[in-house]
């Protein structure tokens, strides 16, 4: 992705994202969870009884799916910025999704060096001292501070881009948008 310039107008729409290829890892670990649990559905010469074969069938199973849709949602993230609000969402069908009106914004920061450690792992994060997160990968980072005094982190590539790009919509903003016309 091309760097804006301090110089450089912002664009119409600014987007980025951030990937974490170490997601791929549990995903495929929650799979095998999974796929254990079906392998002992239908060979296992369980000879425990039913109840105990059937706990653990389910919770393999169970446990397998948490684990591969759950790291599936943050193998990546995507943030749009337009004059209106910032969008992001994550994974491949873009759910959970969080939209902002820059009209909540007070300030954007960039945060060169943010850790799943410093959120308490990957994924949607809250913190009730910090705000909210998402955190796909370790390093830079985009920090809106809220109107709420709270903030919302985002780790998003080229980070910086998208603190000027905000804050050259905080300084001027968009027209308001006109009244739907009502119908007669």
């Amino acid at each position: 992705m091309r760097e804006l310039s301090r110089n450089e107008p912002a664009p119409a729409v600014w987007t980025g994202r951030a990937t974490n290829r170490f997601q791929w890892v549990a995903a495929a670990a929650g799979a095998a969870c999974m796929a254990l649990g079906i392998t002992l559905a239908v060979e296992s010469p369980w000879t425990s009884g039913i109840a105990a074969l059937l706990m653990a069938v389910i919770g393999c199973v169970a446990a397998g799916l948490l684990v591969l849709f759950g790291t599936l949602a943050f193998v990546h993230v995507a943030v749009k910025v337009d004059d209106r609000a910032m969008e992001v969402r994550c994974g491949h069908i873009g759910v959970p999704r969080r939209r902002i009106p820059l009209t909540q914004v007070v300030g954007a920061d960039f945060a060169p060096s943010v850790t799943p450690r410093q959120w308490g792992g990957w994924g949607y994060r809250w913190r009730p001292e910090k705000g909210t997160a998402v955190i796909v990968r370790r390093g830079e980072a985009l920090v809106l501070r809220l109107g709420d005094g709270l903030t919302f982190t985002v780790t998003v590539d080229d980070a910086e881009s998208a603190v000027r790009v905000i804050r050259a919509r905080l300084r001027h903003p968009a027209p308001p948008t006109p009244p739907a016309p009502t119908g007669v």
